[in-house]
């Protein structure tokens, strides 16, 4: 690290400046380069030189939702999650330390910085609560019933010191009756002082009470009028885009185009150009797949995050491939995919459904014009809008159809193995069509475990390792393939109209398979909520996926393209198609189907194109995943399969950090919402005041010149992935054997 110094910040205090190395991660290490970095106002930024440092600002991570960890003795890096990195490397230990030790502290500021504001947010809707005011009215009442009496006594001494004073206006100088009136008078002065006094302070009383609320009324209806704005705005622009869509449909339906009319629709719709030859470059329909397909082997986002999308910058090949339309075959070593039937083979009876979900008024607009530009992650919910399930139990749902990785452990060939892994990958999206309901955002430690290894041959340990930003680490190991993946995800109302929100996951997962040591990594795509307002909710999943073969497997890869919703698009609705590429970036297997039903693997047979345009044909395809039906009830306890149903199921022997032990969920589960609310906001309050106890220590620690070691998760740890380069959390081994054992005495009271 360069010198030592200081930067001073916006708001004209000293704060440290740091100067020193970085490296960013693109295809591959490129190694250190002198930086100037400066903490500032929640935020470290970096500069090529320091003449830059006035103007131009090359990179900067908020520290607010930032993971700051230790690689070594001297280098440390912070990161947001996924849309950028620094590596930054200090002169020695005692330097690093120090550095670490400012950012935690600069993190923890600008927690409660933005807590702060949340609860300030908080007071002002507060102020809108019924009760209070009720509560303030009341008050109001009994200030004037005191300023009424002040009033009356006041009259009532006033007429009885006139009295007195008239007659000794007509006593004609007599001193007797003169000394006996006045002192009469004193004594009726006094009582008239002291309820002239008593009404001024009811008066002050009164006025400070009507100053105190005043004001939050005020800044409650400046707030409602805002919110009332944007609302009207929202629903014009629904009401207009809805009159826009009526006029095109009837338009598209009923009135007959001429030739020109046609041609000029035609520009404007977005699929793929037809070719009468089906089988030539450029065609689509049923029988075809047709796309752009990126070359290289690297997962990149734009540096908003925004998908799992392919830099621009990316060469990309157009590929089409045409199916072979034959019986359609299921693999023969491949399980039936029936968990009713699974469920009934092992030795334990497991539940198929879970109790009913009451039928509970909810204000939904009260609730949702204050997450306006929020995380809906760090946004406190009622359990009304959540499922009976945390995060961590609906991040296993994805291994509902882990038997296609079995089937994947056998194959011998590496892309067709890939072409199942990627048929798994989109299984994790096969209930989300119908579930818009928010998991249970876990809190700092919590764990959960599902040994499914009697009847389904796997099992999985997850914790929450990260509360800023949320992340949860997962281990799942089956019948030779182990996964694991590290997820975190940010999430924006879509515009100021509020109709959607996307879903942006950050983190990558990983398979691998014991006996080839094939390893494949890849991201998932953007999930998107409609009508969060307006209508009825339903769910999307779009955007690019890019399956990476490493290890034995390095060099081939698959691209997955969730094609979005389109009301007028040609391909079916939820669609996904990708590929199987070689080394030599030849196609070697199609996939084809819906996210939400099934897919289909077909081996590539001939090439029919160019090099520059290839024209694949597959042979028969082959059933590689179909979803299992859900309850004929389903729809009365929150759409959950039969499978997600079990996940919450009581066990004995689990850490007593298990989501299944949660109080606020185990009661919405019940059915008692209510108190399922009450217990929420104590979990969080906990939750709170623990953190804010970490911080008073690590405060008290800098200010004394001492380490502070911050938290750290008990069954994962941070690592670097050779592969990768990446720095992720790893699980340690030993959960099973604290299971077995029974020892949780390391684990953190957080329920």
């Amino acid at each position: 690290m360069g010198d030592s110094g200081t930067a001073k910040s916006a708001s004209g205090q000293n704060e440290p400046a740091m100067k020193g190395w970085l490296f960013k991660w693109t295809n591959y290490l490129k190694g250190y380069q002198r930086r100037w970095f400066v903490l500032q106002n929640g935020h470290l930024s970096y500069y090529r030189n320091q003449a830059e440092m006035a103007h131009t600002c090359r990179g900067s991570i908020s520290l607010h939702g930032a993971l700051i960890y230790t690689v070594d003795a001297t280098t440390f890096v912070i990161s947001n999650g996924g849309t950028q990195t620094f590596h930054i490397r200090a002169a020695s230990e005692v330097e690093r330390q120090s550095w670490v030790t400012a950012l935690e502290l600069a993190k923890a500021k600008a927690i409660r910085s933005m807590e702060s504001e949340d609860d300030e947010e908080q007071e002002v809707d507060g102020s809108g609560n019924p009760e209070e005011w009720s509560s303030v009215i009341r008050k109001l009442e009994a200030q004037l019933n005191d300023l009424e009496t002040c009033s009356e006594l006041i009259q009532k001494h006033w007429k009885s010191l006139c009295k007195p004073l008239n007659e000794l206006e007509s006593s004609n100088g007599d001193l007797e009756i003169c000394q006996g009136k006045t002192k009469e008078v004193g004594e009726r002065a006094t009582l008239f002082r002291i309820s002239t006094n008593a009404m001024i302070n009811a008066c002050m009383e009164y006025l400070k009470t009507c100053q105190t609320h005043g004001n939050k009324w005020i800044r409650l209806l400046e707030h409602e009028r805002e919110q009332r704005m944007r609302l009207q705005e929202m629903v014009e622009t629904l009401a207009q885009q809805h009159s826009n869509l009526e006029q095109a449909a009837n338009a598209h339906s009923h009135k007959p185009m001429n030739a020109n009319e046609a041609e000029e629709e035609d520009e404007h719709e977005f699929y793929d150009a037809i070719n009468d030859n089906p089988g030539s470059p450029g065609s689509t329909g049923d029988n075809c797949i047709t796309f752009n397909i990126p070359t290289g082997n690297t997962h990149r986002r734009h540096s908003s995050g925004s998908s799992s999308e392919v830099d621009e910058a990316q060469e990309t090949k157009h590929v089409v491939v045409v199916t072979e339309k034959a019986r359609k075959i299921t693999h023969p070593e491949q399980p039936t995919n029936n968990m009713l039937s699974k469920s009934s083979d092992s030795s334990r009876k497991r539940r198929t459904r879970i109790p009913d979900k009451p039928n509970y008024p909810l204000n939904l607009w009260g609730i949702m014009k204050n997450c306006i530009g929020k995380d809906l992650s760090k946004i406190p919910m009622p359990v009304n809008f959540s499922e009976p399930l945390s995060m961590l139990q609906r991040l296993t749902e994805d291994y509902e159809y882990a038997d296609i990785l079995d089937v994947a452990a056998k194959c011998t060939d590496p892309c067709e193995q890939l072409a199942y892994v990627a048929a798994f990958t989109i299984s994790a999206y096969s209930t989300t069509a119908i579930r818009a309901a928010k998991p249970f955002n876990p809190l700092l430690g919590e764990t959960y475990e599902c040994d499914r290894t009697e009847d389904l041959g796997w099992k999985v340990i997850n914790e929450q390792v990260s509360h800023h930003p949320p992340m949860v680490a997962q281990f799942c190991e089956g019948r030779g393939w182990t996964c694991w993946q590290e997820f975190t995800m940010t999430s924006k109302f879509r515009g100021k109209y509020l109709q959607a929100s996307d879903i942006i996951p950050l983190g990558s997962a990983f398979c691998e398979f014991k006996e080839s040591n094939n390893k494949y990594s890849w991201r998932k795509v953007t999930t998107t909520v409609h009508n969060i307002i307006v209508g009825k909710l339903w769910v999307d999943q779009h955007g690019d996926m890019e399956i990476i073969g490493r290890g034995n497997a390095e060099g081939i890869k698959c691209h997955l393209k969730f094609i979005p919703y389109s009301y007028f698009g040609r391909d079916s609705q939820r669609r996904v198609k990708g590929v199987v590429m070689d080394a030599q970036d030849n196609v070697k297997w199609a996939i084809d189907g819906t996210w939400d039903e099934q897919v289909e693997v077909s081996p590539v047979i001939s090439d029919m194109g160019t090099p520059s345009n290839p024209v694949y044909k597959t042979g028969s395809p082959v059933l590689a995943w179909k979803r299992n039906p859900i309850g004929p009830e389903a729809e009365n306890y929150y759409n959950l399969s039969v499978f997600a149903c079990q996940l919450n199921e009581m066990e004995e022997g689990v850490a007593p950090t298990d989501s299944r032990l949660r109080p606020d969920q185990r009661l919405m589960e019940m059915g008692k919402w209510d108190e399922a609310n009450e217990e929420k906001l104590r979990l969080e309050e906990k939750q709170r005041a623990v953190r804010r106890q970490k911080e008073a220590e690590a405060e008290k620690a800098a200010s004394e010149g001492r380490s502070f070691e911050g938290y750290k998760p008990l069954w994962f740890e941070q690592k670097e992935d050779p592969a990768t380069g990446t720095i992720m959390h790893v699980y340690k081994g030993n959960y099973w054997d604290c299971k077995q054992k029974q020892d949780w005495s390391s684990c953190p009271d957080i329920f």
